[in-house]
């Protein structure tokens, strides 16, 4: 292996790219060096080069295409085709006005007439195609070179290889190798992470622009928008963090990747990494209900009756869900046991609340569940984030009532939409009624003191503040008699 076939190699491996893409970029700067030096107006030249012994050959390559008319005029030609195509632009504007203006109904009427204008547009496109001399050759004359030429067929004519190459022919390649790398990379970082597209990925912040986070991919930066974020959390560059890959289009300067802390697919993939069973398929996850940053539910089964599905994920003394729940910022993580009873199921998706019974509904998907009253908050949870993603979860509406004397309270969760609970206006209500009896009670139990045991217990007070007052006003008064007394003693002695 030569030292130049061993740098190739080496660019490739730097970069990620393949061999051939490299040498083909090579081909096209070396081409373009040969034209700013020695290249004809109408030559196209192609370039091989063999990286081994370092040596290049070029050609003039062009293809055999019909003789040309006798009467063919270039100038004319080009006269005509302008015409042509400023007769088209006016006649698409006024198409395009006329549209804008007419109703929709006469719109759908004029589509057969704009098909035949473009019928039209690309026999008139035909009628002017013009002979490329840089490019093409006529039949008669490729016959002269090649008798059993055809059309389409490629006419090859080898040139002179220079020796060496000009300053600005250098730097000419110089840049064209630069630029086609560039584009070559750009390309492959595109093709790669879009495979990625939909999957999580692990990088580290970079650093904050804005509103946005710039999260170091390896080969590529991508970025996360606000949307995007865990509301609370921190990104302080050098942070390893794992990312969902939203979308991967392509950019003015490469590749634009956007990613995603909100996802779901993030928590699954986290699961699968941390709890081998899943990883084994001893366990499947059959449900995640997430809201990023403050609490998640995943649905947990097993079809192996020795293996506790819950227990599997929770770890020895906590120590796999403490490490999932590290890796998500702090965010609380319930395993829910997923089962094929839609009853079961969403009782056990209401946990840490303790359920009473559960009323099915499977015309309306609709779910009545009765809890005892001092479970009633735990079941609707923080602003009824625990019913909310219980529903979404199961995917079934449901209903929470408290079992009592008094009125019921009811909680509607919708299973898509992620609303929060519609039943406020209840919850207040028999808020209010608890806060009544309360008030009745108190009064009721002033009502059973009697009135002249308050009235004399006060007096009795009142009595003992005023005694103690006048104790203290004496006991001042006496020293103050002490204090004058003992003045006059002072002075005779002197």
């Amino acid at each position: 292996m030569s030292e130049l076939s061993s740098a190739i190699r080496a660019v490739c491996e730097e970069k990620g790219l393949s061999y051939d893409s490299v040498i083909e970029t090579i081909e096209m700067a070396l081409a373009a060096a040969y034209r700013k030096d020695y290249g004809q107006k109408n030559q196209n030249i192609k370039v091989k080069f063999n990286p081994e012994t370092g040596e290049s050959k070029v050609t003039d390559v062009k293809v055999v295409v019909e003789d040309l008319p006798e009467d063919y005029d270039e100038e004319a030609m080009e006269e005509k085709e302008g015409s042509i195509r400023n007769e088209l632009k006016e006649s698409a504007q006024t198409a395009k006005d006329e549209k804008n203006s007419e109703s929709k109904e006469a719109a759908k009427e004029k589509v057969p007439a704009q098909g035949k204008e473009g019928e039209e547009k690309t026999e008139d496109e035909e009628e002017i195609r013009k002979f490329n001399p840089k490019t093409e050759i006529q039949l008669s004359d490729a016959k002269l070179i090649k008798k059993d030429s055809k059309l389409e067929d490629e006419i090859i004519t080898d040139l002179e290889v220079p020796k060496e190459y000009g300053r600005m022919a250098a730097q000419t390649a110089k840049q064209v190798i630069i630029q086609k790398l560039r584009e070559a990379e750009r390309e492959m970082v595109f093709n790669e992470f879009k495979d990625k597209e939909n999957e999580v990925v692990s990088g580290v912040v970079q650093r904050r622009e804005g509103r946005n986070i710039l999260v170091d991919l390896g080969k590529a930066v991508g970025r996360i928008l606000p949307e995007d974020q865990i509301y609370g959390e921190n990104y302080n560059p050098g942070d390893k963090i794992k990312v969902y890959v939203r979308e991967v289009r392509a950019g003015s300067k490469g590749a634009e990747i956007i990613l995603s802390r909100t996802s779901e697919e993030i928590l699954k993939k986290i699961f699968y990494l941390e709890i081998p069973e899943i990883a084994n398929g001893l366990l499947e996850i059959k449900g995640v209900a997430r809201e990023a940053g403050s609490r998640s539910k995943v649905a947990i089964w097993t079809d192996q009756e020795n293996v506790d599905p819950i227990g599997s994920c929770v770890g020895q003394r906590g120590s796999r869900i403490q490490t999932i729940i590290s890796e998500l910022g702090g965010e609380r993580v319930d395993m829910v046991e997923w089962d094929e009873d839609p009853a079961k199921y969403i009782a056990n998706a209401l946990s840490p609340a303790k359920i009473v019974s559960v009323d099915i509904n499977e015309e309306d998907r609709v779910a009545l569940v009765k809890v005892n009253p001092d479970q009633l908050s735990l079941a609707i949870g923080k602003k009824g984030q625990n019913v909310r993603l219980a529903a979404r979860l199961t995917g079934w509406k449901i209903d929470i009532m408290e079992e009592g004397d008094g009125t019921s309270i009811n909680l509607k969760a919708e299973d898509d939409s992620g609303e929060s609970a519609s039943a406020k206006a209840t919850v207040d209500e028999g808020k209010e009624d608890k806060k009544d009896k309360k008030k009745k009670e108190k009064n009721e139990v002033l009502e059973d003191k009697p009135k002249d045991e308050s009235t004399s217990a006060k007096a009795t007070v009142d009595e003992g503040k005023s005694a103690q007052g006048g104790l203290k006003k004496e006991d001042k008064e006496e020293k103050k008699k002490d204090k004058k007394t003992d003045k006059p003693e002072e002075e005779s002695s002197k």
